[in-house]
């Protein structure tokens, strides 16, 4: 019998107290031992596939493909951290890249990646299964990772195999998400407080009802044919899947060990349920995914609260001019994904605004989302938790991230195209995405899938081509300000006082062995409207309104379904074109990329609403028909969308890099940065200069990639210019003279964050990177607030950050989470500098700050703030965690599998890149 099973709780599942204490007990080795049970595996062949990548294809996926652990497991890995096979065997190889891609060659591309080839070699095949005994579908999986080959004579036995083999690695991690995209997490996996913030951070955009949820099931089948029908029919194959596995996991008694320790079941009796999967679960795990990674847009009242503040500062004519400066909408000097020219204008500005709704001055309150909470439901610490979540929740710097590398086969040493991509999507244990290969009719590919959600390859590789994606945030939500009337839960709809929907979800907890946190509840409550759920409350002009949030792909988080279907579908990809065109069936904001033998592609997929004439993207307009999207339907929330000739689209360019950046001149994207200064630009210097020189290889781009993956990017692209107002005179204090060495020695040495050799845990060059790290927050301050003010200065910081180095705090998992410099001040630190220096500057701020325009006083200020950080102890920029003591710098940056379930993994040196990356070359096509 298989004797895989899952993870536990969301955001962690906390382990000191209750269950280190269990651990202590002398029992754990008679318990562990009731617990373990003899595994047997036989051996088979490998299936055979058409391959056109001739072994040149490679992928990677840290920690490991199994995400499930036993009661048994879990134990021994709290107790001994003893890993469960196939756990954490994909982070050294991951992890190792960092030192070892300097001597990289193309031979040993594979000690850092595994081999994607499809299929598995004879000598190569450590397990075979007929999952429930089916006879249409095997799964054979490998020695060295244990990643599950899915072969079906039928489609439904294949995507039963899928379902299968996704609860064999997944199913804990599932089973949280379809919670979490409920808004039940809590009174699942228990009421820590980041499994609340965690809840109410999507509850508040996607606050479905089970009807809700099957409503889009049945749309998406209806609008979409034979496909959709066949859509339906492979779900159910793979709902089918994961119940069986359910079900003979629970009577073998080799489920997942996080459902004991949550209290689910009894250790002893086996009382207790884990329920099957419903259809209606995909949905809510799809709308998990999508809020994550794919929903650009929103932060309009933000955007309105920050321009009314400029405007308070500087009068109306000049505030606007200053806002727009920070904005950068279209900046001309933005790193570009399409950089031939060509133009594709969206959410651009109008030249007069239509239907604006900006909010009286400091009438702007946040809506509730929680009330009658009780016991740890209104502690201190679930407050703050709530906060963040709405935070979150709320602005436009969506933590989607993500990067590619792809270089056109004229620039290669073998004429093929090459590209290095993946999504980053955090570093979770188990990993929230996992590893197969589909083979069966209709379904050929290999490569990774959202837990949940792989009935389909969602990135990866067919028969003689490859695609991933990174997230591209152009802005698909709306702010409308609805007019109230009767009282505070009613609006004007069309000149028709209308009651909002109230839609509500109460949980409650009690500690278990896993979460010892102690009882509580609350409930989450949400105002729906025609226009979508209420955000904030406001007046407008003296009038009391609500403001709403509208995003194109509410109510349609089942829709990409179809475009992934074609995908993975080796009939219906033959090209760059038919790439494109399922890339077109993905209504989540996202940037594809695609290679073949022969060419390359990229398209930017997401339903794009068109606005009414005259409505500006950027603000919050009147929840009037005259500003709604052209015509828009509010029962099926549809509209027409652009076309998608309109959209960032080309085949055959050059190269394409894209690290969250801009996609083409005149497209607005919702999140601010987009200026001279983007970690785009990392790429984009490395892959250019590999372009220009030719003969590019995988060793070559892989070694771009990982370059890139170091950098810090205000060493490389910023201190220069600091350290060029600084060095303007000659620096006499002593204190500032050494740190400005020190900085242009690691400058010098190439601006990296990284080990002095492997292991080391200790950083080169580690006190100058102290230094900026101290510094940039302080400068960034002393550079701009005096010139802004401090409430204009504070607006734009809630716009956008002023730094995401990696020992802070961000993305989707908080500190240790990798992915850096995403969000900051670079660019308008870079392009003030240079003003300040006199050097040309296309796209300049509307005024100079540093210093008043002065290089004298600017200067001043620049070494005034460099050498209160080099006072600052390396305890105060570090200050430590759970995880690593105060002043451990190294540690302060490492990445952190955050625990989903019961599996701890150890701490890796940081890097700035994909999750799961591909490398790939394919020699040939069909």
């Amino acid at each position: 019998m298989p004797w895989r099973t899952s993870r536990s709780a969301p955001v962690r599942l906390r382990t000191p107290g209750r269950l280190a204490g269990f651990l202590k007990t002398a029992s754990i080795c008679v318990l562990i031992a009731g617990l373990l049970s003899p595994l047997t595996q036989a051996t088979a062949a490998a299936a055979t596939s058409n391959d056109y990548c001739g072994g040149q294809c490679s992928d990677i996926l840290p920690p490991g493909e199994n995400g499930n652990a036993t009661l048994a497991q879990v134990l021994l890995n709290q107790a001994f951290g003893t890993q469960p096979d196939h756990a954490e065997d994909q982070l050294g190889p991951y992890a190792n890249l960092a030192k070892g891609y300097s001597s990289l060659t193309d031979s040993t591309i594979n000690t850092f990646f595994n081999d994607a080839s499809f299929g598995v070699a004879s000598d190569q095949v450590a397990s075979t299964e007929k999952p429930a005994g089916r006879t249409d579908v095997t799964i054979v999986r490998d020695k060295k990772a244990g990643i599950p080959h899915i072969t079906g004579t039928t489609r439904y036995g294949t995507e039963f195999g899928a379902g299968y083999a996704a609860a064999e690695d997944r199913l804990w991690l599932m089973d949280v998400f379809r919670h979490v995209g409920r808004g039940q997490l809590t009174t699942f996996a228990g009421g820590a407080a980041s499994n609340q913030g965690l809840e109410q951070q999507f509850y508040r955009n996607a606050p479905y009802s089970e009807a809700d949820l099957q409503a889009q099931i049945d749309n998406a089948v209806a609008r979409n044919g034979a496909r959709g029908q066949q859509a339906l029919a492979d779900a159910n194959a793979y709902l089918a899947g994961i119940n069986a596995y359910i079900d003979a996991s629970d009577s073998g008694r080799y489920f997942p060990g996080e459902y004991v320790l949550t209290g689910h079941k009894d250790s002893i009796t086996n009382v207790g349920t884990i329920d099957h999967f419903k259809i209606t679960d995909l949905v809510a795990l799809g709308s998990v995914i999508g809020a994550l990674f794919g929903a650009g847009g929103g932060g309009e009242v933000n955007n309105a609260i920050s321009l009314l503040a400029a405007q308070s500062k500087y009068g109306v004519t000049e505030g606007t001019k200053v806002w727009e400066s920070f904005r950068e909408r279209n900046d001309p000097e933005a790193v570009l994904t399409v950089h031939n020219g060509e133009s594709f204008p969206y959410a651009t500005k109008p030249d007069t605004a239509q239907g604006e709704a900006l909010p009286d001055a400091g009438s702007v309150t946040t809506e509730p989302l929680v009330y009658d909470a009780t016991g740890t439901g209104a502690s201190q610490s679930a407050t703050a938790a709530s906060k963040a979540a709405t935070t979150t929740a709320l602005s436009s710097a969506r933590r989607g991230m993500s990067n590619a590398l792809v270089v056109s086969g004229k620039y290669t040493a073998s004429g093929h195209p090459i590209a290095v991509f993946g999504p980053q999507t955090g570093y979770f244990a188990p990993q929230l995405l996992m590893l197969q290969e589909l083979q069966g009719p209709g379904l050929s590919a290999r490569g990774a899938s959202f837990a949940g959600l792989s009935m389909y390859v969602e990135l990866g590789r067919g028969q003689d081509y490859s695609w991933s994606a990174t997230t591209s945030g152009q802005d698909i939500i709306d702010t409308y300000a609805v007019e109230l009337c009767q009282d505070d839960y009613h609006y004007l709809f069309h000149g028709t006082c209308t009651a909002m929907d109230k839609v509500e979800q109460t949980n409650s907890w009690k500690p278990t062995t896993a979460d010892g946190t102690a009882a509580g509840s609350y409930t989450m409550r949400v105002w729906r409207t025609k226009y979508g759920p209420v955000e904030y409350r406001a007046t407008v002009g003296g009038k009391k309104v609500a403001y709403t949030t509208l995003r194109s792909s509410y109510m349609h988080e089942a829709d990409s379904i179809i475009g992934f279907q074609m995908l993975n579908d080796p009939d219906f990809v033959k090209g760059p074109q038919d790439f494109q065109s399922a890339a077109q069936h993905i209504n989540y904001t996202f940037n594809w990329f695609y290679a073949d033998s022969q060419h390359t592609a990229y398209y930017n997929s997401g339903n794009n609403p068109v606005r009414a004439s005259g409505v500006d993207a950027e603000f919050p307009v009147w929840g009037q028909a005259a500003y709604e999207w052209k015509n828009w339907d509010p029962t099926t929330n549809t509209a027409d969308y652009t076309p998608a000739s309109a959209h960032p689209n080309s085949i055959d360019q050059d190269y394409y890099i894209s690290w969250n950046n801009k996609q083409a001149e005149d497209y607005t994207t919702a999140p601010w940065g987009d200026g001279s200064v983007h970690r785009g630009n990392l790429l984009e210097d490395r892959v250019k200069k590999l372009v220009a020189a030719g003969g590019v290889t995988r060793t070559k781009l892989v070694q771009a990639m990982a370059d890139a993956a170091l950098e810090d990017l205000r060493a490389e692209d910023v201190l220069p210019k600091l350290l060029k107002v600084v060095n303007s005179s000659t620096v006499t204090d002593s204190t500032a003279a050494d740190a400005v060495s020190k900085l242009q020695a690691w400058v010098t040495a190439g601006a990296k964050r990284t080990e002095t050799s492997a292991g080391s845990k200790k950083y080169a060059n580690a006190d100058a990177i102290r230094i900026l790290d101290a510094w940039w927050p302080l400068l960034v301050k002393a550079e701009f607030q005096p010139g802004l003010g401090s409430d204009l200065y504070t607006a734009f910081t809630n716009n956008l950050p002023v730094d995401e180095a990696p020992s802070a705090a961000h993305g989707p998992t908080g500190s240790h989470a990798g992915s850096s410099f995403q969000y900051g001040w670079w660019s308008y630190v870079d392009k003030d500098i240079r003003a300040v220096l006199g050097e040309p500057v296309q796209g300049p701020l509307a005024q100079k700050y540093c210093g008043g325009g002065s290089l004298s006083s600017c200067r001043d200020i620049l070494i005034s703030t460099l050498k209160t950080a080099v006072g600052t102890s390396a305890s105060t920029v570090y200050p430590g965690d759970s995880l690593c003591s105060a002043g451990d710098q190294w540690c302060a940056d490492s990445i952190v599998q955050r625990t989903l379930g019961g599996i701890k993994h150890y701490n890796i040196s940081w890097q700035n890149r994909p999750t799961f990356q591909q490398v790939v070359e394919y020699t040939s096509h069909r």
